[in-house]
């Protein structure tokens, strides 16, 4: 199996918001990452109109009838075909252009004062702020542990003041360039959760410094606030189920010095940020559903209900077996035929609402609701094996934040070819031949290296069919990722140096972390067959680089 990608001819601009829920690798084919760790939601900044979430629960499932059923996860006779989505949060953020001194007065029931420290000498002398002063007794007393302000996130203990509202003073750290102030946003917007968890606040106003109340500040510290937020009782019952941030209604920002200066910026930024939210919370929904509600029938209808809520700006196609098998899709057919449950190849198509798109991009997820490891059966972990979707869940979480985005110049397709790898009779077996949809023979020597079956037809299909300019795949390809890397850090293989180096400039500005893997083409050699073009496995080392030069 071989696909020829070819160095892109355009650059395109894109940042990752990643929500970590699970260990994934990352590969650029034709310029474009091919597989990214951690349950990514990786969603295209752009310019255009945003959308507010909302908070309403979105119910996407009735195998059973089941408006009255608190558990519809399960049918004797069918697989489930939708599942449900949790509710995004509805807290607003927002910026007040009126004085901070109106905070005192301000109806709110916990009043945080955010400041920055003196330098990065904790030993400074650190001059509380006016509006914290009632704060001061508790200061000197914790003035060890505050350490001056110059640790961001760091707070004092919360004070009733006599109007019955609550006051604390939480630190942004010593330094003030922008990489600092985004990390100090993020520092802030988990102490907010943690105070609005543990004293059930309504409405919170937040005194800060102008120069810290910037479009990339606010903008971090909301999609940090609604993940911190994210909540999930699809699958509790009576006092079980529990929403600790449901009573918080608002977060007012208020300008402490008066130098306030870019509100409408402001303003969109923290409307982007809901957007990426959304599919932020979507990306944790279906990576946390269990694999008797999360199959490739719901996953499908998944997929199709963004596109009913895109405003006409997304498509959903999705094709049965019967289809793939007349594209010769041989090798995502194989890995399928151990299922009771018909696999579902997805694709969405993102056009702009306005003007015509200069470039074509195509974001490839696997899709492996359950991998049981066929008839190399896993022998631990299967219970976490419904996270063997999570780069389809990736994909779908930003096909989501992108339909809320409404990218400019544009047009993106979502790819999801989407199975599970069971056990049955017709199951595929190790030694089993598929032949891809280029033609290609995969001689299958484990039916646990399933994944980069599937990926196969569907990066061929982007390839040929779609005819993309950029690829990206983003896959939990293999645990030999984390043998390398750990569990805190993204592998990245790329074949592009230039847009790998802007993936990795993306990384460290959201904070989530990646390392630049090698392609080593001699390697190539243990993938040979003796009886086929190719096997689906490499030697007993340098399992990280392998199933990745499967793909170029």
């Amino acid at each position: 199996f071989s696909l020829q990608f070819f160095k892109p001819k355009i650059n395109v601009h894109m940042r990752i918001f990643v929500s970590t829920v699970l260990a994934m690798n990352l590969l650029v084919v034709r310029g474009f990452p091919l597989s990214l760790r951690r349950g990514l939601v990786p969603s295209f900044i752009a310019s255009g109109a945003t959308t507010q979430s909302s908070r309403s629960t979105t119910r996407l499932f009735s195998v059973r009838g089941g408006a009255d059923e608190p558990f519809p996860t399960w049918s004797f006779r069918q697989p489930c075909k939708t599942v449900e989505i949790s509710p995004v949060p509805t807290t607003s953020v927002t910026v007040s252009t009126s004085p901070a001194s109106s905070v005192s007065s301000t109806a709110t029931s916990l009043k945080i004062i955010a400041a920055y420290g003196n330098g990065e000498d904790d030993d400074a002398d650190f001059v509380l702020p006016s509006q914290a002063e009632p704060l001061a007794s508790t200061f000197e007393s914790f003035r060890e542990d505050f350490k001056n302000g110059t640790s961001a996130g760091s707070a004092l203990p919360v004070v009733t003041l006599p109007d019955a509202s609550r006051l604390t003073l939480v630190a942004l750290g010593g330094d003030k360039d922008s990489k600092a102030t985004k990390a100090a946003a993020k520092k802030l917007a988990s102490s907010v959760a943690g105070f609005a968890k543990s004293h059930k606040a309504t409405s919170i106003s937040v005194s800060a410094p102008s120069e810290f109340l910037t479009p990339e500040a606010l903008k971090a510290f909301t999609v940090t606030l609604y993940s911190e937020m994210y909540t999930d009782n699809r699958y509790r019952s009576g006092e079980d189920v529990k929403d600790p941030y449901e009573k918080l209604e608002s977060v007012t920002f208020y300008d402490s010095d008066g130098g306030l200066g870019d509100v409408g910026g402001i303003e969109a930024a923290v409307s982007q940020a809901t957007s990426l939210a959304a599919g932020s919370s979507l990306t944790k929904d279906l990576v946390n559903s269990p694999p008797n509600v999360l199959n490739p029938l719901s996953l499908a209808s998944c997929a199709r209900q963004i596109a009913s809520e895109s405003g006409g700006c997304m498509k959903a196609k999705v094709m049965d077996a019967k289809e793939c098998e007349a594209m010769g899709m041989g090798a995502y057919l194989g890995v399928a035929r151990g299922s009771e449950t018909e696999p579902q190849f997805i694709h969405l198509t993102y056009t702009p609402p306005k003007g015509e798109a200069a470039k074509k991009l195509g974001i490839v997820g696997k899709g492996l609701t359950f991998d049981a490891g066929g008839y190399n059966i896993k022998t631990a972990m299967m219970e976490l094996m419904k996270f063997d979707m999570g780069g389809s869940a990736a994909v779908l979480g930003a096909a989501k934040a992108v339909s809320l985005i409404k990218p400019e110049n544009v047009e993106i397709h979502f790819i999801v070819a989407s199975c599970e790898n069971m056990i049955n009779e017709k199951a595929m077996r190790p030694g089993d031949i598929l032949t891809a949809s280029n033609g290609k023979t995969i001689e299958v020597l484990n039916t646990d290296a399933e994944g980069r079956l599937t990926m196969a037809d569907a990066l061929v299909y982007v390839d040929k069919t779609v005819g993309a300019d950029k690829i990206i795949e983003l896959s939990t390809l293999t645990g030999a990722c984390m043998v390398a890397l750990g569990d805190g850090m993204a592998g990245l293989w790329a074949t592009d140096d230039d847009l790998a180096t802007g993936l990795e400039g993306a990384s460290k500005e959201s904070g989530d972390k990646i390392w630049r893997m090698p392609l080593e083409d001699s390697y190539r050699e243990q993938l040979k067959s003796k009886i086929a073009d190719m096997s689906n496995l490499g030697g007993k080392y340098g399992g990280g680089i392998t199933p990745p030069l499967f793909f170029t």
